[in-house]
């Protein structure tokens, strides 16, 4: 039965591509736009990778890492007067503007920290040495300001390079690996007086206060003391989770609730679920209005209805599994030209592949139904009429 199901499927050529050619173009859709909406809100969250202190502490009226309203700096030695905290210092974010030996300006995403212990500088250093960063006017660079700040491509920025930010001059001491900025600017790390004083001036500059629990105590708990002694807000840096105090879960559901990206990826998304089913509808079920006289003849010749089922399931499933081993294969296609231009950015957790796939069957399995429904009402003595 098998065998015969899938050489009538083969046999015709043109309804079998097309069939191949709509789910592959359905799985692309699904899975690409998917995945780099993943991307994107991962791309939300990395000031949080890049500094990757356990607790973050911030005005008690900011829901999301980039959009930060500055504190007083009397609220580290706060924080640091709780019980449950180990350590606090300062941190300073803040989007600045570089200005190269040519006179250009490229904006970057301007991090400050403490000189003394260096609590959250970049963990992946590529070159240099992060110590080097307590030396006068330095600062330490990710990989994607050796491109964004190179004026020649043939000659990119190095250690011991210098450009301007606010008319002072900034000395690279380092480079380093980080995760990509949702503005789509390179970090640089410098000290948290340095970076005072490469910003203009106001009020209050402190963007937030970097934490970590005592031994015996888990982040979650203290963020809470912090939020109970300070009145400040204490959000824990530990990714997806359950936690309602998770930073990176507030930060994306603010980019999910506040912005358009989840529409225009969502809209997407949809178009191919409707292509795929629209494809592999029309076209399955021509294909078995043009075998239903074979379809008949086996039913004439005592074949149940059960097993000629069957075998318009295994029709359908066999070019849903072939268009979706071959749109997942141009996804990772474009996932590995996406690393090499580190952009669009793309993330793919496994959820999406096993939805996609079972989507696909889903479209496959209803193309199947009209197939066999239409079987259902047809008169084996059909097959022998003039």
């Amino acid at each position: 039965m098998i065998g015969l199901s899938l050489k009538m499927l083969f046999g015709d050529t043109a309804k079998y591509l097309m069939l191949v050619a709509g789910l592959f173009f359905a799985t692309f859709l699904i899975v690409q736009q998917a995945s780099v909406f993943c991307g994107l809100m991962m791309w939300t969250t990395s000031t949080l990778k890049n500094v990757g202190a356990p607790i973050f502490v911030v005005e008690e009226r900011v829901e999301q890492i980039n959009e930060i309203n500055p504190l007083r700096d009397t609220d580290v030695s706060r924080v640091r007067s709780v019980s449950a905290v180990r350590w606090a210092m300062p941190l300073y974010s803040g989007i600045q503007r570089v200005r190269l030996e040519s006179g250009k300006f490229k904006t970057v995403q301007l991090l400050g920290i403490d000189a003394a212990s260096l609590a959250g500088g970049p963990v992946r250093m590529i070159e240099g040495n992060l110590e080097d960063l307590r030396l006068p006017n330095t600062v330490v660079i990710d990989e994607l300001a050796v491109t964004r700040l190179s004026e020649d491509k043939d000659h990119p920025i190095k250690v011991g390079d210098r450009f301007e930010i606010n008319d002072i001059e900034a000395r690279v001491v380092g480079i380093c690996k980080a995760m990509r900025s949702f503005t789509g600017g390179p970090y640089l790390w410098t000290t948290y007086e340095r970076a005072l004083q490469y910003t203009p001036a106001s009020r209050k500059m402190l963007s937030a206060v970097i934490a970590a629990p005592i031994d015996g105590v888990t982040p979650a708990e203290a963020a809470a003391e912090i939020e109970r002694s300070t009145g400040l807000r204490a959000f824990v840096n530990e990714g997806f989770g359950d936690n309602p105090q998770d930073f990176n879960t507030s930060t994306i559901w603010w980019y999910v609730k506040n912005t358009g990206i989840p529409i225009s990826f969502g809209t997407t998304v949809i178009i191919g679920f409707i292509v795929g089913i629209a494809i592999a509808c029309q076209t399955f079920y021509a294909f078995v209005l043009d075998n239903l006289k074979h379809l008949g003849a086996l039913k004439a010749m005592g074949m149940s209805n059960l097993r000629l089922s069957l075998m318009l399931i295994i029709q359908s499933a066999t070019v849903g599994l072939i268009g979706f081993g071959i749109g997942l294969l141009a996804t990772a296609a474009f996932a590995y030209a996406s690393i090499e231009n580190q952009q669009p950015p793309f993330v793919m957790p496994w959820q999406i592949p096993v939805v996609a796939f079972a989507v696909i069957q889903l479209i496959c399995m209803f193309a199947a139904l009209m197939g066999i429904v239409r079987l259902s009402l047809y008169e084996p003595a059909m097959v022998f009429r003039a």
